[in-house]
């Protein structure tokens, strides 16, 4: 029978198996990791162009695209004088 006055030492916590003993994880461990955030990155994406909204956030992205594309192309015209040269800043 164990002393009753003598504290059982503290239990050591079991080694987790995508870390080193120093505490780096490993290379497992971490292809893991990313295999699993780039399902979940690529599930959410996908879910997301299925519905009405997110068709919608689409289009609205490719309209700015083109707003943005188009504004580029104004810029780069006046930036160049008659002779159709660029100007010298």
């Amino acid at each position: 029978m164990p002393d009753e006055g003598t504290p059982e030492p503290p239990a050591t916590p079991a080694a987790d198996p995508g870390y080193t003993a120093s505490g780096v994880p490993t290379f497992e461990s971490v292809r893991e990791k990313i295999e699993t955030r780039l399902g979940t990155a690529a599930g959410a994406a996908e879910l997301g162009a299925e519905t009405a909204e997110g068709r919608a956030v689409e289009e609205q992205y490719d309209a700015r695209q083109k707003a943005a594309a188009e504004r580029l192309r104004e810029i780069r015209e006046s930036m160049h004088d008659e002779t159709g040269q660029p100007e010298n800043p």
